[in-house]
């Protein structure tokens, strides 16, 4: 167990309990850096009390992991092996989190791995660990990988719990106590039938926390317009991909700011929130298969925006057509043990079977420009661009509410 004498007091969890060793890992410059990387990014524009940070969440996921490794009664070295593993399940990532890594060839677990093997924390761990081990288990491989990277990990417990508190929305408000008390650790990871219920409200918390945060509409295309300046600056070489994991969110944002021309123009606007404007959306989940948008690739969705720019007299650079991100809820996977079977959670749950229909309530397509070309596209009609999918015929697949109105 960790030296009783030293805490973190933690704004969700409380005294966080950490030894000399992890300490020292936490001092580490790549460690540090955390500090300076928001957990959601731009959402600060949208709840300002998200400023919470990757430091943070890491200590938080390893508190979790250790309380659940202790629950299923591991030895003292599985135990330090798995906190030290949720502890750096996030160090590779880029500026503004999964902002950035929207736009990478390669997913932030690639980075992660990268700075375990080759900068001064490999020398450290080793002292301890194998270094291999770590990185099994941050890629959820292994009897302990699903700790923190599997269907219903430590690392979503905590940052569900996290984000809801940061931002103020009471969604993300879960029973940990009662999903780390049932689950069983058979060749993997299972859940005991006594804890459905709170594995149900976990996922229902999950599916509110996306249109409300992670995919609220004014989320997207901040994040949208980033991503596109990240792109320039990358392609120009005025940053390198590969380098992306020693930056923190000042350093791109003072580079972004230090350009010019359309770099400069759209930094500026995240700065001041001079945000594009939706002008147009369609939902979904009123179509028969909704899925099939997810088949549209980038660069088709790039020539659909220079088609509409020629359309409408105005820069394609400032023409962005989003598509929400793909509902893709791995805990409905879950493995739930009763009596002497195994079962996915979503076969004996009528709620989660219920959410594997209606989590396409949520996403939409849509056309975000600058406020002062608004008024062009009062007539707009997607229809025009895309051959869209057959309509549903049931009348009451729509989404129950509408955030037009909100920030």
């Amino acid at each position: 167990m960790p030296d009783k004498n030293h805490f973190i007091r933690d704004s969700v969890h409380g005294n966080v309990q950490i030894s000399k060793f992890e300490m020292d890992i936490m001092d580490k410059a790549e460690f540090q850096r955390l500090r300076r990387i928001k957990q959601l990014g731009l959402i600060y524009l949208i709840y300002p009390g998200a400023n919470h940070t990757r430091f943070e969440h890491s200590i938080g996921t390893m508190h979790l992991s250790s309380k659940l490794a202790n629950h299923l009664e591991l030895s003292k070295e599985d135990i330090e092996l798995v906190r030290i593993s949720a502890m750096l399940h996030d160090i590779g990532h880029g500026p503004f989190s999964h902002v950035s890594e929207g736009v990478l060839s390669f997913p932030h677990e690639k980075l992660t791995e990268y700075v375990i093997k080759n900068t001064s924390m490999k020398d450290k761990l080793s002292e301890k660990f194998k270094i291999n081990d770590i990185i099994d288990i941050v890629n959820g491989k292994g009897k302990f990988g699903p700790i923190v990277s599997g269907e219903l990990d430590v690392d979503r417990m905590d940052y569900l719990m996290r984000d809801s508190h940061y931002t103020g929305v009471s969604y993300g408000v879960i029973d940990i106590e009662r999903i780390i008390s049932n689950i069983k650790l058979q060749k993997e990871l299972v859940l005991d039938i006594k804890g459905v219920q709170a594995a149900e409200a976990t996922l229902v918390s999950r599916y509110f926390m996306y249109p409300s945060v992670y995919q609220h509409h004014t989320t997207r295309i901040a994040n949208e317009m980033f991503r596109r300046i990240l792109k320039i600056a990358i392609d120009d070489e005025i940053i390198f991909e590969k380098d992306i994991y020693k930056y923190d969110d000042s350093d791109l944002t003072s580079i972004f700011r230090n350009n010019k021309g359309y770099i400069k123009n759209i930094i500026s606007r995240i700065d001041n929130r001079d945000l594009f404007k939706r002008v147009h959306t369609t939902q979904l989940n009123i179509f028969k298969n909704p899925e099939q948008f997810y088949s549209i690739t980038k660069e088709e969705v790039r020539k659909i925006e220079e088609e509409i720019a020629n359309d409408f007299n105005i820069d394609k650079e400032f023409i962005i057509l989003n598509i929400a991100e793909y509902p893709n809820f791995d805990e409905m996977k879950t493995q739930v043990y009763s009596g002497e079977k195994l079962y996915h959670l979503n076969e004996i749950s009528s709620i989660v079977k219920a959410l594997s229909k209606a989590r396409f309530n949520m996403p939409d397509i849509s056309l975000f420009v600058p406020k002062e070309e608004k008024i062009k596209f009062e007539r707009f009609k997607l229809e025009n661009y895309i051959d869209l999918p057959e309509k549903s015929e049931n009348e009451f697949n729509t989404i129950h509410y509408d955030q037009i109105k909100l920030i």
